[in-house]
């Protein structure tokens, strides 16, 4: 059995570790005890919320059992932590909100009962901007552990860097190498942009692909679970495990049976058309990105795949229509939080009006107040054809946009975000230069699109740059297959950052 101590198991991606597991060279538990010691002594970085040793240990015990009478699923033993967007029983789950401080679910999420029922374990709960409302994860209300105040994520890059967001405690917990690997979700880029200021791998599969039950709701129409790991491989693994109809319990769930995402990685690309889009590639991309980004291109078509010129028209127009469609679905999902049946609830009050006013003036923060209101503005009398009408047709333009380009193309590659993580503060009060930093990852989540960040190269002081890959809808496999042929062709995703 492998030492605990043994400073090569947290440099294993999730096939190596998994593969290491079923043949009992390393146990689960000493895999979950090895991970958990990371955790903690990286606890500077703000990436967990919750931990639960005894819990995560247990998992670890019953997957040895299972490995042991051959009965393990593909994942059996494999450490993960979940954002804290999806409720567990074993964990608390806030959504990074003092409106939910302390609330435990009666059960589990789906994509946490599916990886489970995989085999993965448990380490724990990772920290998200509050109600996944954010691009730096500077907005989280909930003190990470080892702290008792809230605290922004640290880029283990530089820590003195924002890691992106909203899903930034995942993509810290893999770059820092405290998990092999997590879950995240992406609204707008949630997944995709902290993965490329990370530098790891993130995708984000088709709307509906996979269930949105137990995962606390931002914008329901446009909220999607998704896995980031190391690498294309890895993710291909968490993503074949966690997808698939639940048909019962969530209304937004597609009925398209789970596949294995990782039987055509190794296929040839050969003749793929690898579609860039000009609104892509305009004044606001940095020079260090965008180096990055033409430096991955040219490994594409080393590989024999074709760069092919598209035009996606709208992309400017998709930040005003998700910042108006978002919040009008914030507004909507976060109507519940009043006080009444869970979570926060002011101590003092008059009534029963008053009760709801002060338990949401004190439990939301300024940013899920700022989404609240701005929602609520829109779907107003008066203003719901001007704004939120108009949005929704916009956004149909936006989606029949790919389906042009998708003529001439099979993927569309890009930047994931026009600059490398920026400084903690740095955006300061200007909540518009964080919208403005989705510029590139919002199209694709209004259309519904699988997307994905790949580790491209590095930028402006030694920062990760992420080469976003965009598919057709249930192209999980192809843009998954090109982004294993690319990790094939660079190390990038195999950097670790200095010190750790």
């Amino acid at each position: 059995m492998t030492d605990i101590t043994n400073p090569s198991l947290h440099d294993l991606g999730v096939a190596d570790l998994a593969r290491q597991l079923a043949t009992r060279q390393v146990s689960a538990v000493e895999a979950a005890q090895h991970f958990l010691a990371r955790a903690r002594s990286h606890q500077h970085l703000g990436a967990f919320v919750s931990v639960n040793e005894e819990a995560t240990l247990a998992q670890a015990r019953a997957q040895d059992a299972a490995i042991a009478a051959g009965t393990a699923g593909p994942l059996a033993g494999v450490p993960i932590a979940h954002k804290d967007i999806f409720v567990t029983r074993d964990f608390p789950s806030t959504a990074g909100s003092k409106m939910l401080a302390g609330y435990r679910s009666p059960f589990d999420a789906t994509v946490v009962t599916r990886l489970a029922d995989a085999g993965a374990v448990t380490l724990g709960k990772l920290n998200c901007d509050e109600f996944a409302m954010g691009s730096a994860n500077e907005n989280s209300a909930v003190a990470p552990v080892g702290f008792e105040a809230p605290q922004p994520v640290r880029n283990p890059w530089d820590t003195a860097r924002v890691p992106g967001g909203s899903s930034g405690g995942s993509a810290v917990a893999v770059a820092a190498r405290l998990a092999p690997a997590v879950t995240g979700t992406d609204t707008g880029g949630s997944i995709r942009q902290p993965a490329s200021f990370c530098g790891i791998t993130g995708i984000k599969p088709t709307y509906g692909r996979a269930s949105r039950y137990g995962m606390i709701a931002f914008a329901s129409s446009l909220d999607q679970a998704g896995p980031m790991a190391r690498s294309a491989e890895d993710c291909a693994l968490l993503l074949s495990a966690l997808c698939g109809p639940d048909l019962d319990r969530d209304s937004t769930s597609l009925d398209v049976p789970a596949e294995d995402f990782g039987a055509k990685l190794n296929d040839s690309i050969d003749g793929l058309r690898i579609g860039i889009p000009a609104e892509f590639f305009g004044e606001g991309l940095a020079p260090d990105v965008r180096a990055a980004v033409d430096g991955a291109l040219k490994e594409y078509e080393k590989l024999g795949a074709r760069l092919v010129p598209i035009t996606l028209p709208r992309t400017e127009l998709s930040i005003p229509v998700y910042y108006i469609i978002a919040p009008a679905e914030a507004s909507s999902n976060l109507s519940r939080f009043d006080g009444v049946k869970f979570g926060h609830r002011a101590k003092d009050y008059t009534d029963l009006v008053d009760m709801y006013k002060k338990t949401r003036a004190e439990g939301f923060g300024d940013e899920v107040k700022r989404r609240i209101m701005i929602g609520a503005y829109v779907l107003s009398h008066g203003y719901y054809d001007a704004y939120y009408l108009q949005a929704q047709k916009i956004r149909r333009m936006i989606a029949d946009d790919f389906q042009n380009a998708f003529k001439d193309c099979d993927v569309i590659a890009g930047p994931v975000a026009p600059t490398v993580a920026w400084r903690l503060g740095e955006h300061g009060n200007d909540p518009l230069a964080d919208y403005l930093a989705d510029i590139f990852t919002l199209p694709a989540s209004l259309a519904g699109l699988p997307g994905m960040s790949v580790p491209a190269g590095f930028g402006e002081g030694g920062m990760p740059v992420g080469l976003q890959l965009i598919g057709n809808y249930f192209q999980e496999s192809r843009l998954l297959n090109a982004a294993h042929r690319l990790q094939q062709a660079t190390d990038f995703h195999l950097r670790a950052p200095g010190g750790l």
